[in-house]
């Protein structure tokens, strides 16, 4: 892979920043990038903070990304790059995705809300180049692991189904107090958005939905009591691609006990006619501190009857802390999110898919090698 490919970030928060460092510091390419940002003077800091925490080639543009439409800086940013990769907020995707098919360019994002993943397959009907959706943590990297099992349950135990398909992640603290028993580690939006959205699950072999919230239980992961209950988004299209092959199939997100009754006890409180997304953010962020020390915590379960009639399981877990990149330490929320979407850069620019390509379609063996998830998930 000796190509330089031209490469637009969109978003110069601390996703942007980082799948930036990733792709100049792990790839086995060499990128030049163009970080865009509402904010000027905030793209032109995190261009720095590239620059200066890396040691290799490659130019690095900061350059105003307008709020609204389109400019004529970012449209010569587009007009350059093979590939934009989306670090905005979920409900920027489909405008940042017509950019993208506007401008022939591969396309990739981290976003878990539904809609506008939908809204952006319809986008990329056609189109000669490859749209890679919800490539981040979860969705994203626990669909491919998850994925992964199920595929060597089939072959290890000669069967095509699966009683069970579980994936949990948890994005913590190394600490938490009352009364939330968290802290913020990744966007509040993105929070309460997953904590308020309906969660697609695969229920009786059938692909359905259930309320956010609405089954909770206690587990233990090694040796750690945490509480997991369904959230939105996290699934990616498991539920759409396993369906039928599975019984049971299911998203969840991992806390610290007692952060999801505080949670409860916030929407029960929601005034009516207002938004709940909204009203449970302000509660969150007046309340909830963000906090720099953090951990990610992976799981992935299988689990069905054999060929020898017994059950079986197969199991995987990871925790990830804070690592360092070049000369800088990435957030484990950080690192683990855009390891996958810059992995996911990677397969497009090398493999040039046409259209849409889900979590899946993606090849686990070829994922889990690559130099981005291998480095931060210590495959």
């Amino acid at each position: 892979m000796s190509k330089k490919h031209q490469v637009v970030i969109a978003g110069a928060g601390g996703m942007g920043s980082a799948v930036g460092l990733l792709l100049r510091e792990l790839g086995d390419f060499e990128v030049d990038l163009f970080l865009g940002d509402a904010d000027a003077a905030k793209a032109g800091s995190a261009a720095a903070w590239i620059r200066e925490g890396s040691l290799k080639a490659g130019e690095v543009h900061p350059f105003h990304l307008p709020a609204e439409g389109t400019s004529a800086e970012l449209d010569e940013a587009l007009a350059k790059a093979d590939i934009l990769l989306d670090c905005l907020p979920g409900k920027e995707a489909p405008r940042m995705a017509r950019l993208a098919r506007q401008h022939d360019l591969h396309y990739a994002n981290l976003t878990e809300h539904v809609e506008e993943t939908e809204e952006i397959q319809e986008i990329a009907q056609g189109s000669s180049r490859g749209f890679l959706l919800q490539t981040g943590l979860a969705p994203g990297y626990v669909n491919v692991l998850g994925h992964s099992l199920y595929q060597r349950f089939c072959r290890e135990q000669e069967t095509n189904r699966a009683d069970r398909l579980e994936m949990r992640v948890g994005a913590l603290t190394t600490t938490a107090r009352p009364p939330h028993y968290y802290g913020f580690t990744w966007s509040p939006s993105g929070v309460a958005t997953e904590y308020v959205k309906p969660a697609t699950v695969v229920r009786d072999g059938q692909r359905t939905t259930r309320p956010s919230l609405s089954e909770r239980c206690t587990v233990v992961i090694d040796g750690v009591t945490y509480e997991e209950d369904l959230t939105s988004g996290g699934a990616a299209d498991l539920p759409v691609a396993l369906a039928g092959k599975v019984s049971h199939l299911d998203y969840k997100t991992l806390r610290y006990p007692g952060h999801y009754t505080w949670i409860e006890g916030l929407l029960a409180e929601v005034p009516e006619g207002e938004n709940p997304i909204d009203y449970l953010q302000g509660r969150m962020e007046a309340t909830i501190p963000f906090m720099e020390d953090d951990l990610v915590v992976v799981y992935a379960g299988v689990e069905g009857r054999g060929a020898n009639g017994f059950q079986h399981r197969l199991e995987r877990y990871l925790l990830i802390r804070p690592s360092r990149v070049g000369a800088r330490t990435l957030k484990a929320i950080q690192s683990t999110t855009t390891a996958g979407l810059a992995e996911s850069a990677r397969f497009l620019l090398t493999e040039e898919p046409q259209g849409v390509v889900l979590q899946s379609q993606i090849d686990p063996s070829q994922f889990m090698a690559g130099p981005f998830v291998s480095e931060i998930y210590h495959h």
